[in-house]
């Protein structure tokens, strides 16, 4: 018998101990049961042999879309405790009204989940070993997923266009098939999903293969239609401020609703209002892009009139600020003016188009300041967001964000749910990313000196010359390049400094041909008085083109808009306003991209070359490696 109960005590140790066997009598207590934080006053006792006390039968701890829900079910649970003689009639009527003295079901609180600037980024480590890749990016969106049921997955922007070639090989469709796997809820153009054009950005909401390219739905099979095409994406894309000048009608939903628990949160998307001066004008022909604060306030009454409080915009447009992924010092851009003029009811701007990560506090139009958040670029960071919502008023109480790592390499699993699909587009890619197309005799970057020249903007530039200056193929003096279009640095490969197609593609992936026109001297002044800030069009921030061997001048950044650029020369020998030159660029500066309004004046055009491919001819035309560009064609005076 001694030999018995010492085992039966053994096994109860080591089950917890002797304390756990206690705890598990029916009727001994666990303490006061509480509401939240508040007491009831009744004794949360355990109810059976399954060790299930008051507390487990009321579940208070779970979200509850309002505080009537958790009345009603504190009554109905009660009354069943009741009539089952687990509690008595005075203690149902205490825990009745502690029910509604605690509060619970007052606020939900919903996980947000956002990112921007994705661009396609699917494969770990394309493009720059910092990039984690889609895999990884859906393993930290899971595990913020559990910690709240409650969630919707938002992105501001440029989910795709401007990608690396295992996405944009394949016309982006891999991106859109990993965020369908990921299951996220909103996606906000930005101006990349533009780069195409209007068609094939609703091609990609609705599905269906591209109509010439063979590289079109080639996805696994659990991935596509039934009718084995491309799908299109289980996600809204939004485009609030982009409308078609024939029918006056949005091309895309202005804003989609999510309810949580009978709590509707509406996300309004939009691009920026400059989109048609960074894409291709063949990509926004017939469109028009609106204010983005007029836009947002217009569309406040009618949410309202839907009994909708909580309000998220999700706005491919930004800024730049100092202090980390979660500092906001110093911000400034155009999001600070957009943020200044919105509506009130605006609870929360998630941001995008910078490439900079921030987590900031700006003032709306009644001084009160809004979250405003931005998570960087490439999947290389999320934002990790929380909003408490009032259930009586269903407006948001508060907002709390935090910027998160990804994390690369052995930091952060892949998640196995995503790994099938980059293997299997990865693959296909594989020869044509593996081409080796020349020689480098050093990795060279795309980083910018203080004169805004880069070693790789260098390079560039002379291939575009050498490509265009010959009789009969364009006769070029002189190469302008766009910095945007550069999108990578050229990576060393060892031992011998072999570049693929794809180190190639990963820098120049938009396709852009070459085209060359006949401009004046004061036409190239002008052209290079755009490049800054809010100088002749231009944006927020400068955009310095990179040019050609033989061309040098000097700018002032001091100096007035239109009086900054100095010292032309090409080949030692001073620009004439009034001589003809005959200029490359590329068919996206061409058609006045990026601002550059007056290259479309240039006259006698000829087309040439695709970039990638004058680009790997001027490789071929260097069998013994091209050096980086030595960075001294441009100056820069105070």
């Amino acid at each position: 018998m001694f030999q018995l109960r010492s085992v039966a005590v053994a096994l109860l140790m080591s089950f917890g101990g002797l304390a756990a066997a206690q705890a598990c009598t029916v009727g001994s207590s666990a303490g006061t049961l509480t509401f939240d934080t508040y007491a009831t006053g009744v004794d949360n006792r355990v109810l059976g042999t399954d060790c299930k006390t008051l507390d487990d039968a009321f579940d208070d701890e779970s979200a509850w879309g309002s505080q009537a829900a958790f009345l009603s079910h504190v009554s109905n649970v009660s009354f069943e405790l009741l009539k089952n003689r687990k509690i008595s009639s005075a203690e149902r009527v205490r825990l009745l009204s502690a029910a509604k003295a605690s509060g619970v079901g007052t606020t939900l609180k919903v996980k947000l989940i956002a990112f921007n600037d994705f661009h396609g980024y699917i494969k770990a480590g394309e493009g720059s070993s910092s990039n984690p890749g889609v895999a990884r990016f859906s393993t930290r969106i899971k595990a913020l997923k559990a910690a709240n049921p409650l969630h919707a997955v938002i992105s501001a922007g440029d989910m795709i266009g401007a990608s690396p070639l295992t996405s944009a090989l394949f016309k982006d469709e891999p991106t859109i098939e990993a965020m369908n796997r990921i299951g996220i809820d909103f996606n906000a153009v930005g101006n990349h999903e533009f780069d195409e054009g209007k068609d094939e950005l609703l091609r990609m909401q609705h599905g269906g293969n591209h109509p010439t390219d063979i590289y079109s739905g080639l996805g696994l099979p659990v991935d596509k239609r039934v009718d084995g095409e491309f799908a299109g994406a289980r996600f809204k894309f939004l485009a609030a401020n982009v409308t078609d000048t024939a029918s006056n009608q949005t091309v895309l939903p202005a804003y989609g609703v999510k309810d949580f628990l009978g709590n509707k949160v509406a996300f309004i998307g939009m691009t920026l209002e400059g989109t048609p001066t960074i894409v291709s004008p063949s990509g926004v022909a017939g469109l028009q892009f609106g204010d983005e604060a007029n836009t947002v306030n217009a569309l406040v009454p009618s949410l309202k009139a839907q009994g909708i409080a909580s309000i998220v915009v999700l706005i491919h447009e930004g800024g730049a600020a100092t202090g980390g992924i979660n500092g906001c010092a110093g911000i400034s851009g155009a999001i600070v003016d957009i943020v200044n003029r919105l509506d009130p009811a605006v609870d929360l701007v998630v941001s995008g188009h910078t490439h900079a990560a921030y987590n900031c506090l700006i003032p709306n139009s009644a001084g009160k300041n809004v979250r405003v958040t931005s998570g960087g670029q490439y999947a290389r960071n999320l934002t990790d967001i929380d909003v408490v919502i009032d259930t009586r008023t269903k407006d948001v109480l508060s907002v709390t964000a935090n910027n998160l790592v990804t994390g690369t390499g052995t930091a952060t699993a892949e998640d196995p749910a995503l790994t099938d699909l980059v293997a299997h587009y990865d693959s296909l890619a594989a020869t044509p990313k593996s081409r080796v197309i020349g020689k480098i005799t050093a990795a060279i970057s795309r980083t910018a000196n203080a004169a805004g020249e880069s070693a790789l903007g260098d390079v560039i530039a002379d291939a575009q010359l050498d490509a265009t200056n010959d009789v009969g193929m364009g006769e070029a003096v002189v190469t302008f390049m766009n910095p945007g279009g550069i999108r990578a640095d050229l990576p060393f490969n060892a031992p011998n400094g072999d570049v693929t197609y794809g180190d190639a593609f990963t820098v120049q992936p938009f396709g852009n041909s070459l085209v060359t026109l006949t401009l004046s001297g004061a036409q190239i002044k002008t052209l290079l008085e755009t490049q800054f800030a809010n100088c002749l069009g231009q944006t927020t921030f400068d955009r310095i083109l990179q040019v050609s061997k033989g061309f040098s001048y000097t700018w002032s950044a001091g100096a007035a808009c239109g009086s900054k650029v100095s010292n032309m020369a090409l080949n030692g020998v001073a620009i004439d306003p009034v001589a003809s030159y005959r200029v490359t660029v590329n068919s996206f500066l061409a058609d006045g991209g990026d601002a550059f309004a007056v290259l479309k004046d240039g006259t006698n055009r000829l087309g040439g070359a695709v970039d990638t491919d004058a680009f790997e001819a001027y490789l071929q035309a260097n069998p013994s490696g091209v050096a980086p560009g030595a960075q001294n064609r441009i100056t820069r005076l105070p």
